[in-house]
């Protein structure tokens, strides 16, 4: 069983003056591949807040799987990746070249996403842009590779 936070990274969300559809998005396709929400959170684009959560979830293994949305883009306050990168031990950039290889075949702007993908201790961390429609490309397009990544952080697939 997959156990998986979702964190909507928004200043306007975090305050209550935007309802999270992505966050909402992401709650339902988790629940419909039968994996476990464990930790929903609405934070403000804040490095700082965002490290600290980060490193929070996965260094209490609340949950296996974190799954952020929101924050990548270029804008001054998006970032996300930059607060990922921080706390992150192992990169996996495999994850973020799949996404944005699959989502830019419906886009060009899919290129212009910064997200990142990383592991801290048993966690693995994937970026996801903030518009529901990304997030369901980008969900779409990783979530057969999720299961086998996590088996293996957690010992359950030793032999490759």
């Amino acid at each position: 069983m997959i156990k998986v936070a979702i964190i909507t990274i928004s200043d306007k969300g975090s305050k209550g003056l935007r309802q999270d559809k992505s966050g909402e998005l992401l709650i339902k396709m988790v629940e419909e591949e039968g994996w476990i929400k464990t930790l929903y959170l609405i934070i403000p684009d804040e490095k700082v807040e965002i490290e600290q959560k980060l490193k929070e979830i996965a260094d209490n293994n609340i949950a296996d799987l974190i799954l952020t949305t929101g924050g990548t883009g270029f804008a001054p306050r998006d970032v996300t990746p930059e607060a990922t990168k921080n706390i992150i031990e192992k990169e996996v950039p495999g994850i973020p070249e799949k996404i944005r290889y699959a989502t830019g075949k419906n886009t060009p702007m899919a290129y212009l996403s910064r997200g990142v993908c990383g592991i801290r201790k048993f966690t693995l961390i994937i970026n996801f842009p903030g518009s529901t429609k990304a997030v369901k490309e980008c969900f779409e397009a990783v979530k057969d590779l999720i299961p086998h990544g996590i088996n293996i952080l957690k010992s359950e697939i030793t032999e490759h």
